[in-house]
């Protein structure tokens, strides 16, 4: 008789860790990335737009202007993997998606990582002091390689 009630406690404990890994990496985490920030660097004035994660997703938009006009662009979304983990989906100029897993997630920063892509290999966010920072980093020919943008929030 004693055997049942311990495999029941060893299965509990194997599905926490579970539950406690689908709770770190969800999405209604993200919510601090909902809105709209603006900023101009060099000449170039970016907005990037996101979602609330609501609905178990968040949409986003980044797009550069210069001298008037629309220079680059980019759409993207942050959904659940089957991983349990969420993954970065991004299409620069409309481009297939290429996804990136988190591989960190807080409440106010999240790094998303793809080793197999050209570059950027990492993609990070995070919200410090009401500036949304973004940075890429990775590889370009054997050397290391980033670019870095901070974002204030666009005032209603």
């Amino acid at each position: 008789m004693r055997s049942k009630p311990l495999l029941s406690l060893s299965l509990l404990v194997l599905l926490l860790p579970t539950a406690s890994l689908a709770d770190s990496y969800s999405v209604d985490r993200l919510g601090w990335l909902a809105g709209v920030c603006t900023g101009t660097t060099g000449g170039v004035r970016m907005e990037e737009h996101w979602s609330t994660p609501e609905g178990g997703g968040l949409v986003g938009m980044h797009k550069d202007s210069k001298a008037g006009r629309m220079s680059s662009w980019e759409f993207f979304r942050i959904v659940p993997a089957d991983s349990g983990r969420v993954c970065y989906m991004t299409s620069p100029l409309g481009r297939t998606p290429t996804p990136f897993c988190a591989i960190e997630l807080t409440d106010s920063r999240v790094v998303f990582e793809n080793r197999e892509h050209d570059f950027p290999q990492r993609i990070l966010y995070w919200l410090e002091k009401g500036v949304l920072h973004a940075r890429i980093e990775g590889t370009i020919g054997g050397k290391e390689h980033s670019e870095e943008w901070a974002w204030r929030a666009k005032a209603k």
